[in-house]
């Protein structure tokens, strides 16, 4: 089992601030795993949902929960949000004498229950999938051909990763999607994450996906907004300064997981994304995911001009402003747009990053430095 410590050491610090913690993400993420680390699925204090024997200790749940103690899990929340209610009640009680982490897919609906049930007695903790700061630089190429999800990562061969992923993408449409509550037909979402995988890293343009699904602008803007609620898509938004120069102004899409993009796109072999158009864009993809994850920024967004200035990643975090541009080459140097970028939005530092090994300053707060050693320095 690939150990996990920033995940784990996420959870118990949101647990010591919070009387309830969720945490939300797709499945097959590794939730189930980590609660477990926590507290034993055997023990009275673990809930799972998908499990008749804990449906059936859940029938009168205040009668269940009321007497528990410590450390309380409750697995596939989103099957029971009529639990929401029972929460607060038991979170609400002085002396506190137990804490709760709710495990769940990402639903809209979920969120809602949870943010209006439980507002200001809940903590959401996002999780994807392994991250590259806890495998090590040396699993770098295969981490970024077969992305986090733990059975595509830990499989035994390429075409066995590849197959769990596009098992993957069926199941999650047909079975996973409905049962959120999302009433769209498979084929349709099937047909639309397609298309954003072939825009991955553009900026949005949602007449020219509407015309390529025969459908209008605003169920393309529906589609595009469910695939986001649920981790699937990375809508990140531009970002504008009082210039006087025109900026972009619509947000750019990307597949989240690098593995289900590959899929998408029938690359299987590391041979196959090296030759593919979609390569350049696909690792400026895995290095946004990873960066995001390790930095945890307050804010994060990307910032273009018509003029040709852009920057990938531009990341709030504690009042300083970080810019990250994402190049794949070994030895990127000092671009022009880099400069612009500096200067325009006042960075205090800009980040080269690329999947190479040598880190080396490009100017004064300008510094090439490999992805795998951002990560792990965070």
């Amino acid at each position: 089992m690939v150990d996990r410590p920033i995940d784990i050491a996420m959870i118990r610090r949101a647990l010591k601030r919070s009387r309830v913690v969720a945490l939300l993400g797709p499945r097959q993420c590794g939730k189930t795993t980590l609660a477990r680390q926590l507290v034993a699925p055997d023990s009275l204090n673990y809930f799972d949902l998908e499990d008749p024997r804990s449906v059936a200790r859940l029938a009168e749940p205040g009668l269940a929960l009321r007497p528990l103690k410590g450390l309380v899990v409750i697995d596939e929340i989103q099957r029971r949000p009529d639990l929401f209610p029972q929460l607060r009640v038991l979170a609400d009680r002085k002396p506190l004498p137990a804490r709760y982490l709710i495990l769940g897919s990402a639903s809209p609906e979920l969120l809602k229950q949870s943010s209006e049930t439980l507002a200001g007695r809940l903590e959401t903790v996002p999780l994807e999938g392994f991250r590259l700061g806890d495998l090590g630089a040396s699993a770098q190429n295969g981490h970024w051909l077969r992305g986090g999800f733990p059975l595509s990562y830990t499989a035994r061969t390429e075409n066995d990763s590849f197959a769990w992923r596009k098992q993957f993408l069926l199941t999650f449409l047909e079975r996973d999607m409905p049962q959120l509550g999302i009433r769209i037909p498979a084929v349709a979402l099937h047909r639309f994450w397609s298309m954003v995988a072939h825009y991955h890293g553009q900026i949005w343009n949602a007449a020219e996906l509407a015309r390529g699904l025969a459908v209008n602008e605003p169920t393309v803007r529906r589609y595009l907004d469910l695939m986001t609620g649920v981790f699937m898509v990375r809508q990140l938004q531009p970002w504008h300064e009082n210039l006087g120069k025109r900026q972009v102004k619509a947000p750019k899409v990307y597949v989240r997981d690098s593995g289900l993009l590959h899929a998408l796109l029938a690359v299987t072999h590391p041979r196959d994304l090296e030759g593919h158009p979609k390569v350049g864009a696909s690792w400026e993809g895995y290095a946004i995911e990873e960066i995001i994850k390790a930095i945890g920024p307050d804010e994060a967004y990307y910032w273009a001009t018509y003029h040709g200035a852009e920057l990938d990643l531009l990341l709030f975090k504690n009042g300083k402003r970080i810019g990250v541009e994402c190049k794949r080459t070994d030895a990127p140097t000092l671009t022009p747009s880099m400069r612009i970028a500096m200067s325009d939005l006042k960075l205090d530092h800009l980040h080269v990053v690329h999947p190479g090994d040598n880190r080396y300053p490009l100017a004064d707060k300008v510094e090439a430095i490999p992805l795998s050693q951002f990560v792990a320095a965070k």
